[in-house]
């Protein structure tokens, strides 16, 4: 068994004023992926400025932020919102969902996209593969705060989280380590490599949405649901499951219609 690193979730308190980890996980996620959007931008469009690019960053960051939080209240736990909505703005104790701020994040690119002269498909293949780089930071994020973990385990890797987030103090699957790996390392490395050849549109967005898909339903086997959902079916279908499985026959079709659509036309390598 390995020992839970203890880590204040409080990375910096300055008076009242606390800078929370998962936070600063938010600012390393939008800023790596800018930074890697920077130097891909000229392949993307040479006539594009950093301060468009900053616009387009920023909009799709409000995409991740709003969409996230609004998705975790609507998809994990609406009723506790009802009762008191000012749990809404509470962010620092977590409670993102990715599948929310995916939505948050393809309306930004609608909405950018028409305003800047660019297809929809166009701008989600460029932003794909930045994507991996927020969820990995929030996967650490989710890991200081010793939340979201995995479920009971004898794997020499597991590990007893905090009594404030496991009163039952059991060896446990470090889920979020796991998912930082896949959905993080992994999916980045797929998309990377994938998108330095040309492909045809909608192909990187299809890559995306099928390998992140495939590799939110694998962890979930192993991670713990939401308390207040429980599993919703068969005793092991969660709803990140349910919310997975759209992606993955979604990613699949954009990469049938990407090769087989008559004409398709091959974006250029990002």
């Amino acid at each position: 068994m390995l020992p839970y690193p203890q880590i204040d979730p409080v990375a910096l308190a300055i008076g009242p004023l606390k800078i929370h980890w998962y936070g600063l996980m938010y600012l390393i996620g939008i800023g790596g992926a800018w930074l890697l959007a920077s130097r891909r931008l000229n392949r993307f469009d040479p006539t594009w400025t950093k301060e468009k690019l900053s616009d387009m960053v920023f909009w799709m960051s409000m995409g991740v932020i709003v969409g996230g939080r609004l998705g975790y209240v609507l998809f994990y736990d609406l009723s506790a919102y009802l009762a008191n909505p000012t749990l809404i703005f509470e962010v620092w104790k977590g409670g993102m969902a990715f599948h929310g701020g995916f939505i948050g994040v393809m309306l930004a690119a609608w909405w950018f996209g028409r305003r800047n002269g660019k297809s929809f498909f166009q701008l989600m293949d460029f932003v794909a593969p930045m994507v991996p780089i927020g969820l990995g930071a929030g996967r650490i994020g989710n890991f200081i705060n010793a939340e979201l973990w995995g479920k009971p385990t004898d794997v020499p890797w597991a590990m007893v989280f905090p009594p404030f987030s496991d009163p039952a103090q059991l060896a446990r699957h470090p889920s979020q380590l796991y998912q930082f790996a896949l959905e993080g390392v992994a999916l980045f490395l797929i998309l990377y490599i994938y998108s330095r050849k040309p492909r045809p549109t909608m192909a990187v967005s299809g890559m995306f949405a099928l390998f992140y898909g495939i590799f939110r339903f694998i962890v979930e086997f192993v991670r713990v649901p939401d308390a207040q959902l429980g599993y919703l079916a068969f005793g092991w279908l969660t709803m990140g499951q349910v919310l997975s499985i759209p992606m993955i026959l979604v990613g699949l079709g954009l990469l049938w219609w990407a090769y087989n659509r008559p004409q398709a036309i091959k974006t250029t390598a990002l």
